[in-house]
């Protein structure tokens, strides 16, 4: 497996980072999400070329956002995403930064994750698909939400998930993380449980 490297430091002491006066535009999920996914197929490739070319990737999707990304190995594997501003001549300053929330971090690993991450995000994908499918575009998002919190922070499939896993995505992850519609927003308990109920069906 290749290891990710990076030349950014976030220990330096402090130098003055001047944070963005204009209006914060949030990252959008489905933009960490792909980060995410393309550093795990950087950290499961065998060629040290076919990593760097996933890294590559990643670094272009997120620079059309003006975002950045590395790897926090020394803390249990933890994907990093933040505005390209906040690093200064190599290092970040965290001190310095006014709105800390507009960076995002990802664990890359724990106790659920699978040898066959992709394979998970896939399954649980199709999921959310059929729930569309059946119960309408709702419960279709609000699954789709679920399968990727259970794809990208557990590398479980849905099925899986304990009531802990559920209540997090519900009042943690569901209001910081989602965009949802107002319909979607009115009905993801009742989501959740749809999606409970279609896996336990098959």
């Amino acid at each position: 497996m290749a290891n990710e490297h990076d030349g950014v430091d976030e220990s330096a002491e402090a130098g003055e980072i001047d944070a963005d006066d204009s209006e914060e535009t949030a990252l959008p999920t489905e933009v960490v999400d792909e980060a995410e996914r393309l550093t795990r197929l950087a950290r499961e490739a065998i060629d040290e070329a076919e990593a760097a070319a996933y890294r590559e990737d990643r670094a272009e999707l997120l620079d059309e956002h003006d975002y950045t990304a590395r790897v926090r190995e020394e803390d249990h594997d933890v994907l990093v995403v933040h505005p390209e501003e906040w690093v200064e001549d190599g290092t970040v300053y965290p001190e310095q930064i006014d709105d800390l929330d507009r960076g995002i971090e990802r664990p890359l690993s724990g106790p659920g994750d699978p040898d066959d991450w992709e394979a998970v995000w896939e399954h649980n994908m199709a999921i959310a698909e059929e729930v569309e499918a059946e119960h309408g575009e709702a419960h279709g998002g609000n699954a789709e939400a679920l399968a990727e919190f259970m794809s990208n922070h557990y590398a479980k499939e849905i099925e899986q998930a304990t009531e802990s896993e559920l209540s997090e995505f519900v009042e943690e992850y569901y209001p910081r993380n989602v965009w949802p519609t107002d319909d979607q927003k009115a009905v993801v308990e009742e989501s959740v449980e749809l999606v409970d109920e279609f896996t336990q069906r098959r």
